[in-house]
Parts: structure tokens; C-alpha cells; sequence
């Protein structure tokens, strides 16, 4: 052994030497890697859930926010669509489906009446229109057609 080597005892003090067991233990625990066991090893198994799909709708949320937003509920969709997705990513499955409900829910609302809201535009510019033109033909006394 090294004379300037310390010994791996605890509370070993510089003017007290180990017995010969000891250092015979701490060369045993050095070259082999520590006490080994006849006992077969323990294993544990983790189970980890897969992730549950819960739909958050953003993509249609952003899509209604952009071009079909009556009443701004393409943005609230949206907002509830960001809700889901952070229940998601927090592992909270219940709220992300009842956020994500309510997103598809107000999604299918900003549809609709966005649908219903074009539908009435075109309607009226052909109504408007053709009521010009007729009023364009009977002050400049043009042949019907």
C-alpha cells in the first residue's frame, strides 16, 4: 500500500491505522465492483400510456379565424383550440376533450354563419345588380331582352 494513500474509511483520522479486515474489504470493493449478491436481480417495469388522440382543431381554428369569423368565433375557437392543446401537453386528457369539444363546436358555428353571411352577399349583389340594371334600361328606354 502507498504510505502517502488515505484509507476509505469513514471517520478514519491520520494517528489511527485500519485493521488488516478492513483493508482487505476495500481492495475486494475496488478491483471487484462491490458486494454481488446470489439473488437473481430485481427488475421493475414502467408502464407508460401511449398518447391519447384528442383532436385540438387548431388548423380549422385558424382557417375560421382567417376567413370565416362572424361574430369573432373563429378567434374564440382558436383560443379554445390553444387550451386544448396545452391540456394536451400537460397530460390532462379530460380538459383537452372539453376544450377541444367546444373549439369543434364553435368551429362548425363559425362555418355555418360564415357560409349563411356569403350566401347573403352574393344574393344581395345579384338582387342589387339586377335592380340597377333594370332601373338603367327603363330610364334610357332600352329593349327588354
Amino acid at each position: 500500500m502507498n504510505p502517502n494513500s488515505q484509507p476509505f474509511v469513514p471517520g478514519a483520522n491520520a494517528g489511527v491505522t485500519p485493521s488488516n479486515d478492513v483493508l482487505k474489504e476495500e481492495y475486494e470493493v475496488s478491483v471487484l465492483g462491490g458486494p454481488q449478491s446470489s439473488m437473481a436481480a430485481r427488475t421493475t417495469v414502467v408502464n407508460i400510456q401511449a398518447d391519447t388522440v384528442v383532436p385540438d382543431h387548431i388548423v380549422w381554428s385558424l382557417f375560421n379565424t382567417l376567413f370565416f369569423n362572424p361574430c369573432c368565433l373563429g378567434f374564440v375557437a382558436f383560443a379554445y383550440s390553444v387550451k386544448s392543446r396545452d391540456r394536451k401537453m400537460v397530460g390532462d386528457v379530460i380538459g383537452a376533450r372539453s376544450y377541444a369539444s367546444t373549439a369543434k363546436c364553435l368551429n362548425i358555428w363559425a362555418v355555418v354563419l360564415g357560409l349563411l353571411v356569403i350566401l347573403a352577399v352574393i344574393i344581395a349583389v345579384v338582387v342589387i345588380t339586377s335592380g340597377v340594371l333594370r332601373g338603367y334600361r327603363d330610364s334610357y328606354h332600352l329593349p327588354q331582352d
